[in-house]
């Protein structure tokens, strides 16, 4: 049997090395997209290889729709195929929300390009490869998206059009392609890193007493992808209860 195919950005890190790490240890082989974190990239390449699985580097900015495509490319001379794709890369900018005249154009432009820009341009240079496969896509959004509270508003607003761009998406792509997004609260990444006490803080007004590490974000993206064959457009909350 022809091994399985996935193509994760923002892969070297946080979630993305975990929905990595957890698909080749699945027999999926991945592509591990980044930006500028080359060193974190190959390093989880090395990590998949050494656990006996398939994984290659490829950076691209997915802003850029000409460099997302050379990627795509680079990713299919090497397999021959795509059958999954998780869009996870991410950018903000630590604004506090009410503080509004802090807020720049270039703020707006980098993280709309990221994160909804950069969904869109990576999902379409992947679609005719994932509609031959009978794939699936997941959208990791965040729950800031839907509270609109989080570390600058552009970030929120982001997320919010991440969840409109996954249900558009499933529209588009249906029936041979699913396409769903995950929302996860507070997640144990290193952009809480110097924030140990807001982080303490925050589990306590959470239902389930703790915070998500990248590893449960990774486990419903999986199930997301591989085993909820009747769910296309949806965004999964994971949060604890937070937003109960």
């Amino acid at each position: 049997m022809e091994r399985k195919v996935a193509l994760i950005t923002g892969g070297g890190t946080g979630v993305g090395r975990a929905v990595a790490v957890s698909l080749t240890a699945k027999g999926i082989a991945c592509g591990i997209n980044y930006s500028k974190s080359r060193h974190d990239a190959e390093e989880t390449v090395k990590q998949i290889e050494a656990d006996g699985g398939s994984a290659i580097a490829l950076q691209a900015d997915i802003a850029d729709d000409a460099a997302v495509r050379e990627m795509v490319k680079q990713l299919i001379d090497h397999y021959g195929r795509l059958d999954y794709l998780v869009n996870n890369a991410g950018r903000t900018f630590f604004i506090p929300l009410d503080d509004m005249e802090a807020v720049k154009d270039e703020h707006w432009d980098s993280i709309m390009g990221v994160n909804v820009k950069g969904t869109f341009h990576v999902t379409r240079a992947c679609a005719s490869y994932l509609k031959s496969a009978g794939g699936a896509v997941v959208n990791v959004s965040s729950i800031a998206g839907l509270t609109g509270r989080g570390s600058s508003i552009p970030y929120c607003v982001s997320k919010g059009g991440i969840e409109t761009l996954t249900k558009s998406l499933a529209h588009v792509l249906s029936p041979e392609v699913r396409v769903n997004g995950v929302a996860p609260g507070v997640i144990t990444t290193r952009w809480q890193d110097g924030k140990e006490k807001a982080v303490e803080s925050h589990k306590e007004i959470v239902p389930l007493k703790r915070v998500s590490s990248p590893e449960d974000v990774a486990e419903v993206i999986n199930g997301l992808l591989l085993n909820s064959n009747m769910v296309t457009g949806q965004t999964i909350v994971i949060d604890g209860g937070f937003t109960l």
